[in-house]
This record gives C-alpha cells, sequence and structure tokens, in this order.
C-alpha cells in the first residue's frame, strides 16, 4: 500500500518506521562501544605502568605482613598510641636484620675477593707455565693454544660486551629504584592501612562493611600464614643444609647454607639454584662432599615437596597440595618469579573469597566461618532473644 508524499512521491507506509533504529538500540549500541574503549584504555594504562603496578602488589603483601606486627607493638608497647612510631619502629628493625643479611655475604666475599686479587698474578704465571690445577686443564684442553690463535676474535668479541654491562648497569639501577620505592609504599600502608580500611567500609552499608572487613582479616590471615609457612620451610631447609656442609668440611658452612634458606624461599626452583650453589662448594673442597651433597638434595628436595610443604601450607594456607601446585605454574606461566612467589597467597585470597560468596549465597556452614563473633555457621538458625515484658500480641507478630 502506498501513500502520496509532500512533493508527489509515493512511500511505502509502515516499512520506515520497522527499519528505523529504536533509541534503546542506539543506546545499547553506544555504551557497548564505551565499554570496549574504555577496557582498552584500562589495559594500556596496565601495559604502560605494569612495572610500577608490580612495585605497588610486592608492597602491599610486604605491607600485609607487617601490619600484625606494628598492631603488636603499637598495642603492647606503646600503649595504643602512636602508631607512626610503632611503625618507624618495626621497619628500623626490618633494615637492621636486612642489613645484617647482606653483611653476613658481604665480609666473606671481600675477603676472599682480596685473598684472591693478591694470588692472581702467581695463577697466572702457572697457568702459562701449565703449573697448576689451572695450568694442567689448560694444558688437557688447549686452551691456551685456542687463545693465541684467536686473540683479534676474542678481543674483538670483548669490545662488544660494553653494551651488555651498560644494561646490567641499568637493571642494577632499576632493581635499587624499585627496592627503595617497595619499601617506601609499603611503609606509607601500614601507615595509613587504618585510615583507608574505614574510609573504604564507609562506602557500603554497616552489614556489609563488617562482612567485608572479616572477609579482608581472613585474606590477611592466609597471607600471613603463607610468609610464616615459607620462612619456617626455609629455615628448616638452611639449618639441614649447614649441618650436611659442616660434616661434609665445606668451607663456609654458614654462609652457604644462609644462601639456600633465602633461595628456598621462591618456590619450584629457589630449592634447585641453591641445591647448585652448594654442589659447587662442595665439589671444590672435595667429591666425596659432593656427593654427599647431591644425595642430601635429592632425598629433601622429595621431602619437602611432599611432606613437609604440604603438611605447613595445609595448617597455614588452608589450601591441598593439588591447588598449591596448579596455582605456582599457572602464576609462573603468566608472571615468571613474581608469579611463583605470589601464587599461593593468591590461591589462598581466592579461595577465601569464594568460600564467603558461596557461604553468604547458600547459607552452608564453612570450615572457617566468618559471619559473627560466635563464628556461628550462616545455616545456623538464628534465635532472637525478646524482652520477657514484651506483650503476647508483639511477640506472635514477631513471629
Amino acid at each position: 500500500m502506498t501513500e502520496n508524499t509532500p512533493h508527489g512521491g509515493t512511500a511505502l507506509s509502515g516499512i520506515s518506521d520497522d527499519r528505523a533504529p529504536s533509541s534503546g538500540t542506539v543506546r545499547t549500541i553506544l555504551t557497548v562501544i564505551g565499554l570496549l574503549l574504555a577496557t582498552a584504555l584500562l589495559l594500556y594504562v596496565v601495559l604502560q605502568t605494569r612495572q610500577v603496578l608490580t612495585w605497588m602488589v610486592v608492597a602491599l603483601f610486604f605491607a600485609v605482613a607487617l601490619y600484625p606486627l606494628v598492631g603488636w607493638v603499637q598495642n603492647h608497647l606503646l600503649g595504643h598510641r602512636h602508631r607512626s612510631l610503632a611503625t618507624l619502629l618495626v621497619f628500623l628493625v626490618l633494615v637492621v636484620v636486612l642489613a645484617a643479611i647482606g653483611t653476613v655475604f658481604a665480609v666473606p666475599l671481600a675477603q676472599e675477593g682480596t685473598r684472591f686479587a693478591g694470588q692472581l698474578p702467581g695463577l697466572i704465571d702457572d697457568a702459562r707455565a701449565g703449573r697448576g690445577p689451572v695450568g694442567g686443564l689448560l694444558e688437557r684442553t688447549h686452551a691456551l693454544t685456542y687463545v693465541e690463535n684467536n686473540e683479534d676474535r676474542i678481543r674483538q668479541y670483548a669490545s662488544t660486551l660494553t653494551t651488555p654491562a651498560a644494561g646490567v648497569l641499568r637493571g642494577v639501577a632499576s632493581g635499587a629504584a624499585g627496592v627503595a620505592s617497595i619499601f617506601v609504599l609499603s611503609f606509607l600502608m601500614v601507615l595509613e592501612g587504618p585510615k583507608a580500611v574505614d574510609g573504604f567500609s564507609n562506602l557500603f552499608a554497616p552489614r556489609t562493611a563488617t562482612r567485608l572487613r572479616r572477609v579482608g582479616a581472613d585474606c590477611a590471615k592466609s597471607v600471613t600464614g603463607y610468609l610464616s609457612g615459607n620462612l619456617l620451610i626455609s629455615a628448616v631447609c638452611g639449618v639441614l643444609t649447614y649441618a650436611v656442609l659442616k660434616i661434609a668440611g665445606v668451607p663456609f658452612a654458614g654462609l652457604i647454607a644462609l644462601f639456600v634458606a633465602i633461595a628456598d624461599l621462591i618456590p619450584l626452583v629457589g630449592a634447585t639454584i641453591g641445591a647448585v650453589v652448594a654442589v659447587v662448594a662442595a665439589l671444590v673442597h672435595s667429591v666425596p662432599a659432593a656427593i654427599a651433597v647431591v644425595v642430601f638434595f635429592l632425598i629433601y628436595q622429595q621431602l619437602e615437596n611432599h611432606l613437609l610443604q604440604p603438611l605447613v601450607f595445609s595448617r597455614t594456607v588452608k589450601l591441598n597440595p593439588l591447588t598449591v601446585i596448579v596455582a605456582i605454574l599457572l602464576a609462573v606461566e603468566l608472571a615468571g618469579i613474581l608469579g611463583a612467589l605470589l601464587a599461593i597467597p593468591l590461591a589462598s585470597i581466592v579461595q577465601v573469597v569464594l568460600r564467603d560468596v558461596w557461604d553468604h549465597r547458600r547459607g552452608r556452614p564453612k570450615a572457617e566461618p566468618t559471619v559473627g563473633e560466635e563464628r556461628r555457621p550462616a545455616s545456623a538458625p538464628h534465635v532472637v532473644q525478646l524482652p520477657a515484658d514484651e506483650p503476647a500480641a508483639h511477640r506472635a507478630d514477631r513471629r
């Protein structure tokens, strides 16, 4: 059916209205486009600031770990006052401990470096003459002949090492800046933590704010539990390594054991790194000592991975061994060493949040309920205590 237009033409009635987009459709399209642009902008900002965001995440975990210690100092030593002073004292103690650990490493290395520098001219003369262990090794491998025949090529290759050296220096400078930034961020997070938590909680209704506080406390407990458990496992590894190296007669047993304990803080690869260093040090001392250290680490790593870690983390983080391994593997693939360090606490936080959501939605009891001081599961019946003098009619209405 057609109708005349004001200009004398004809138009199909009813079709133009069907094909014209409605205002709701236009609004939906614009909303989707806006969300896509906002997501792209957010991803761009994250990629451009990923290093700073990494520092903030690491600082947050340190702040969560030190938060209970600062609270204890404030409550027991300063009489519930002077939080800034308590934070300063805790961080000063942390700096002293880190400086002591650095000194333990630096002093023996400086002494050995000085002694090696004094012996270096004699070692070079012995090597050139084919004397001593180094000279005999060079003679057997014909290394001196290779160096003499390829002197120009080696000099040219050495000249190209300036660029990697500059990259190493930039990496060291960036690492120092990162450590300083993490330290300052952790200090401010611990100092301003109560104010930030109160301000964030005030954005929600009182019941929701209380729930958020309890879930946040559970997440903080999982982080501190992971750190304390990891420190315990590393301490056990360091003590056992020291005993084995001392019995084998390896020099600097305490220094090597301390390095092994620090390296063992890194999941999956840390124990292997520490074992390689300990085996090399034992091999320099004697072959039987190296064999004994290799056997020790083969046995200990199996016990740590299958007995010690599941036992400790099941008590401190409440994660089963399968979840621990899967979380570490996925985090290593996504974020490397940093992912390995943060995998277990992040998995524990996710577990706490999901458990609370499930309890809130389904009303099921949990192993660690977070719904009241009496730790009553959400599915338990809620008994309302009514005044004894309340009228019977009001009691019936309330029922």
